[in-house]
Formats: C-alpha cells, sequence, structure tokens
C-alpha cells in the first residue's frame, strides 16, 4: 500500500514547512529520484513515510496515522502475546534452547546465554501469520482487503507482507497493531512496542514437550523450503540444458 501524493505533500508542509525536496531527501537517508518517482506516480511508499519520519525524530507509527487505513494503530500498539514473541526466535535459537535443555546445562536459557539473534528471521511474517492465526485468518484477510488468498500465499512464501495487509491482521486477530509492522522489518521492535527482553522471556518459559513441538514445526518448514529451493534449481538447470 502506498500513500497519495497530495496527503504526503500535505503532511510534508507540516512536518518541514521550509525544507523542498531535496531537503527531505537528505535528512531521511533516501534517494531524491526515489521519491520524485513515487510523487510522479502519485503514489508514496509506506517506507519511505517511515524513513523521513525517523529522520526529522518523529515516532513512525504517529506518523503512519496521520495515513488513510493508519488512524487507528497508534491506539491499538500494546504489548505482543507470548506466541508472537515467540515466533520471531530462530529455528537456530529454538534448538540451541533444547541442546543446553538435554545437557541440564545451569541457567541454561537465560538471556545472557541464549544471545537470541537478531530478527525478522527468514520465516518471520509466516511464523507471525502462524502464531496469531484464530482458524480462518487467511480467508478474513482475502475477504476484507480484497488480496486472493493465492496472492496472500505468495506474499508468506516470500517472506514478506503488505503495510496494510499486516495491520488487518492485526486487526483480526485481535493482537497489537504494530506487530505486523515490526515483523515485516518496517518498525523497530523499540518502535513497534516490543519488549527487549521479551523473546528470551517467552521462549525460556516453554515447556520442554512445547519446546520440542516448536522445534519440529520450524524445521518442517524449513525441510519444504529447501525442497523446495533443489526443484527450482534442477528446473533452471534443466532448462539451460534444453537450451543447449
Amino acid at each position: 500500500m502506498a500513500v497519495t501524493a497530495k496527503a504526503f505533500q500535505l503532511w510534508r508542509s507540516r512536518i518541514a514547512p521550509q525544507d523542498t525536496v531535496s531537503d527531505v531527501c537528505r535528512v531521511a537517508g533516501i534517494k531524491r529520484s526515489t521519491l520524485a518517482q513515487q510523487l510522479v506516480r502519485g503514489k508514496v511508499s509506506v517506507p519511505t513515510i517511515v524513513s523521513i519520519a525517523r529522520g526529522y525524530g518523529l515516532p513512525p507509527v504517529e506518523s503512519l496515522a496521520v495515513f488513510e487505513g493508519f488512524a487507528d494503530v497508534p491506539a491499538g500498539v500494546r504489548t505482543p502475546t507470548d506466541a508472537e514473541l515467540v515466533s520471531q526466535v530462530s529455528h537456530i535459537d529454538i534448538l540451541r534452547l533444547l541442546v543446553a535443555r538435554s545437557e541440564d546445562q545451569e541457567c541454561a536459557g537465560s538471556d545472557l546465554q541464549l544471545n537470541l539473534a537478531p530478527f525478522p528471521h527468514r520465516n518471520s511474517v509466516r511464523a507471525w501469520i502462524e502464531a496469531i492465526d484464530p482458524g480462518d485468518l487467511r480467508q478474513q484477510l482475502a475477504a476484507r482487503t480484497g488480496v486472493a488468498r493465492q496472492n496472500l500465499s505468495a506474499q508468506l512464501t516470500a517472506g514478506r507482507l503488505a503495510p496494510e495487509i499486516a495491520v488487518e491482521a492485526a486487526r483480526i486477530a485481535g493482537v497489537s497493531l504494530a506487530s505486523g509492522l515490526v515483523v515485516t522489518g518496517l518498525l523497530t521492535p523499540d518502535e513497534g512496542g516490543w519488549p527487549l527482553d521479551g523473546r528470551a522471556r517467552a521462549l525460556c518459559a516453554m515447556p520442554d514437550l512445547d519446546l520440542v513441538f516448536l522445534a519440529r514445526d520450524r524445521l518442517d518448514v524449513l525441510g519444504k523450503q529447501i525442497r523446495r529451493a533443489e526443484l527450482d534449481d534442477g528446473k533452471d538447470r534443466a532448462m539451460w540444458e534444453n537450451l543447449g
């Protein structure tokens, strides 16, 4: 989703009335040609809005609320659920905790010892959707946004999700409206209200059996991705061989 150029120009005139487009781009750290192209098309991307807000020291969530489709996001920001927090832990860190527990290491799983990898990780978006899914999330998303389910699946497979769809998913699931913007990498965890030690705390609170099942599910997803990549690679090789 993008905001209209008219809405963007109005917002820009409010936050930086004396600055030119070149000034705004310099402050935000974006290319002037990028913003110019978006203005010509009449649509300015959400990541551009976030970059400009950061450049001018404005809270990105509050800045997005100025635009259609995001007005309720600031009021809808709250602490993420434990399921959401755990969804943003990579399979490597999950396996590391399992090994530590199996070896009965002292303080196994403490924040210091885990040293969790940053997120978003490779499967952040899909893992988050599965963590918040009440059972019919994809169907409701397709109905509310008008995006075909196959297109939603394609976005999840690619590890991305349009900002407006991420926010709508959070609305449907009843979780923090900023969570989807965090797991897609649009907002930082701090900007989205995610606690610094939240992931480690939620992961360490999981019983051994639940941790094993979580590792199984993550490895299953990873296995399917590797298998798909191998098949695609095989098709590419076959095509080049046929071309001679």
